[in-house]
């Protein structure tokens, strides 16, 4: 009521929503945006349909998963582009009159890249077991809510991946190649033309007709193909890293440390203990070392080369250094075990029981008792008589091996398997059987055969890193400032010369993207911080800027250039194009003077530009000539008449004038009916391709991330 009794006051209130709501039909919701600001939780769209902010969560916690927990800022770029793809080929699967209905996600999820190598999910005949598999995700949804979450993620993009799978489908079922084409390609394998020709080298032109391609000429050259210089926003960035460096002193304060602990030793609890007389090496390690104690066996090969030759013929006990591991890390180490690593060839029966954790599907009904007279039953039998192994295979509850004969291949101590497994394995000969209680259920284990393996060894070490003391940290901080000074205010050139003439690690990314995690050349935990400074609204071409990343190091960032999205800025792609640019330019001064001196044969063309008449062969297929791929000239050859001088040809290294002598005909195996069919596979896998492209190409895709994380930037300052 008090909002009316404000309208009521003031009319002006009235007509401004009035006006408001008339705009909202007049102009497109970009428009409002521009008006209103832009709703922080929808950070783009694709063909007018929006990405939201929990999609691109969504999507990067999926690769997350997959990527072994890499930071969101080096995955955000990847799932942006999957997000955009996966909603493009779902508005092409809706516009086709398509539908995903549950049934057809059933059906189509085993055939998915998750599901489709799990042998758990394939029973005894190969078939996928779709029923368990949703009865699974029906029990975590009660049991576990949070798993249940991510499964709804993950569902998400197997229905992307089945859309896909059916869309292409159905479109590159519509690939065909008749007999008529393949005709023709065999014709163009087939033929080829007997030429002379001259050709004037760009190179060799170059040398006495020096010609300079311009900013303008790059960008001229961008205008004709926009599709391919489609450009997101970026920045040219001036980067110098200043590394915190150890000194000579941090070196010898870390190698006293190290010393210090190996010999004399330090106070552990019950007195002084030292790293050579310890009777606990892992918990000496845990405490004092940089580097957790790894209790694992390894192979020579898998230990440091630098102690290789120490453990090739030390006793237990006995330790090797300190020495220094890749300029990093000062280590001693320990011998503290070794054993052969023997390969063992097994094969086991699971007997799982309820509750036990092989029993996934909860179908099992046998009590831990009755598994284990289970499991001792058929080990009498398989003891006394090893043949009678597979007529059990039908009890084991692990799917995977059953399926295989119960084999476990060839296997060394390194094999994770369970502690009790792997005792039972090294404990026992050749031949033996054995029943082995795990957590699994009970196992019955056949050893069919073993090998003797090479050494391997235990061992424990004691790292200190070198680290750069807080004196040198300041020191290089003082560095970094000074340079920082120096360079405020001054061009690029001069930062750049400057950070060079020092000898400091300076690095140049001139097309560097908001959102692409790292940058080449620096690759620290404050590349993002960078790049979101590079792109704040407020960072302005010629500001300065310096960070400090979490291992003391300094980075002094200079913003170059901006470049909004687009066409590529010419310069930011001159070294891509410049020699394609060139050779036209160059190109066409050749063709002017051929045509200015009216040159009109082989051999005036050939006196004009102090080159040779040359002659061979080529073909339309695979226009091969001197070296190069020269399509043009080829097109040219079969469209003359034969003896008929042609026009000046511009080709990939050189300006040609041809002449075709005659055509002959070098018959090669294959019919029209297998070539029809190579071209509609060929054309199938490369369609698919190049329709996603064009689709992406072709669709108006609204990015509003930079805006919107550098205005929620802006509202924590």
């Amino acid at each position: 009521m008090a909002v009316l009794g404000e309208i009521r006051k003031r009319p002006w209130i009235l007509i401004g929503f009035l006006a408001i709501a008339l705009l909202a039909f007049l102009v497109n919701p970009d428009s409002l945006d521009k008006v209103f600001g832009k709703d922080p939780n929808v950070l783009g769209k694709v063909n007018g349909e929006k990405i939201t902010r929990e999609e691109l969560d969504d999507q990067i916690f999926l690769l997350q998963q997959q990527s072994q927990g890499q930071p969101r800022e080096a995955l955000e770029e990847q799932a942006w582009q999957m997000l955009i793809q996966s909603k493009l080929i779902k508005q092409q699967f809706d516009k086709m009159g398509l539908k995903l209905t549950d049934e057809m996600f059933w059906n189509q999820i085993q055939y998915d890249p998750m599901f489709a190598q799990n042998p758990q999910l394939l029973d005894e005949k190969g078939n996928f077991k779709v029923q368990e598999l949703k009865k699974e995700i029906e029990s975590m949804k009660a049991q576990s809510p949070e798993q249940y979450a991510n499964w709804l993620k993950m569902k998400k993009g197997i229905e992307y991946r089945i859309m896909a799978r059916q869309f292409f489908a159905n479109i590159t079922s519509g690939v065909t190649a008749n007999n008529k084409e393949a005709a023709e390609i065999l014709k163009q394998r087939d033929q080829l033309a007997n030429i002379e020709y001259v050709k004037v080298d760009y190179a060799t032109f170059a040398r006495a007709n020096n010609v300079k391609v311009t900013t303008q000429d790059l960008a001229d050259y961008i205008k004709k193909h926009p599709l391919m210089f489609k450009a997101d926003a970026s920045r040219n960035i001036g980067l110098v890293l200043f590394p915190a460096k150890a000194s000579a002193q941090d070196e010898a304060a870390t190698k006293a440390e190290i010393d210090k602990l190996n010999a004399q030793g330090v106070d552990m609890g019950a007195g002084i203990e030292s790293f050579q007389n310890t009777k606990n090496d892992s918990m000496f390690v845990t405490v004092n070392s940089d580097v957790p104690f790894n209790p694992q066996f390894l192979s020579l090969a898998q230990q440091p080369e630098e102690i290789r030759g120490f453990l090739g013929s030390a006793a237990v006990g006995q330790s090797f250094g300190p020495y220094k591991l890749q300029d990093r890390y000062f280590v001693v180490s320990k011998l503290v075990g070794k054993q052969p690593s023997d390969s063992v060839k097994s094969r086991h029966i699971l007997i799982a029981f309820k509750g036990s954790p092989a029993d996934q599907a909860g179908k099992e009904k046998r009590t831990k008792e009755e598994a284990k007279k289970l499991a001792d039953s058929i080990g009498a039998v398989v003891k006394a008589n090893p043949a009678k192994f597979v007529d059990f295979l039908k009890f084991s509850a692990d799917p995977g091996s059953a399926a295989q004969g119960g084999e476990l291949g060839w296997t060394t101590p390194e094999t994770p398997f369970v502690p009790e497994f792997k005792a039972y394995l090294a404990s026992n000969p050749k031949g033996a059987t054995g029943v082995v209680e795990t957590q699994f259920g009970y196992h019955i284990i056949n050893i069919e055969d073993k090998k003797a393996g090479a050494m391997s060894y235990k061992v424990a070490n004691l790292v200190k890193e070198i680290k750069a003391s807080d004196k040198t940290s300041n020191a290089v901080y003082t560095e970094a400032n000074k340079f920082i000074q120096e360079v405020q205010g001054k061009s690029f050139n001069d930062f750049s010369n400057i950070a060079k003439k020092k000898n400091y690690n300076f690095v140049n990314p001139r097309m560097a993207k908001r959102f692409q995690g790292q940058i080449q050349g620096v690759n620290t935990d404050k590349d993002a911080d960078v790049l979101a400074w590079a792109f704040d609204k407020k960072t302005k071409v010629g500001d300065t800027n310096i960070f400090t990343t979490s291992n003391g190091d300094y980075i002094v960032a200079y913003e170059n250039g901006k470049q909004e999205a687009g066409l590529a800025d010419p310069e930011s792609v001159r070294a891509e194009i410049e020699p394609i640019v060139k050779n036209q330019l160059l190109a066409k001064k050749i063709v002017e003077k051929i045509n200015s001196q009216k040159a009109t044969s082989l051999d005036q063309v050939a006196k004009l530009f102090g080159s040779v008449k040359e002659s061979g062969q080529i073909n339309l297929l695979n226009p091969a000539l001197g070296g190069g791929m020269e399509p043009k000239v080829a097109g040219a050859a079969f469209g003359a008449k034969v003896n008929e001088v042609s026009k000046p040809v511009k080709g990939v290294s050189g300006v040609y004038v041809v002449v075709k002598k005659s055509v002959a005909e070098n018959k090669q195996g294959g019919d029209a009916k297998s070539i029809a069919q190579m071209l509609m596979q060929q054309g199938s896998q490369m369609f698919g391709q190049a329709l996603l492209k064009s689709l992406q190409d072709k669709a108006d895709i609204k990015d509003y991330r930079i805006e919107i994380y550098n205005k929620a930037a802006a509202g924590q300052h």
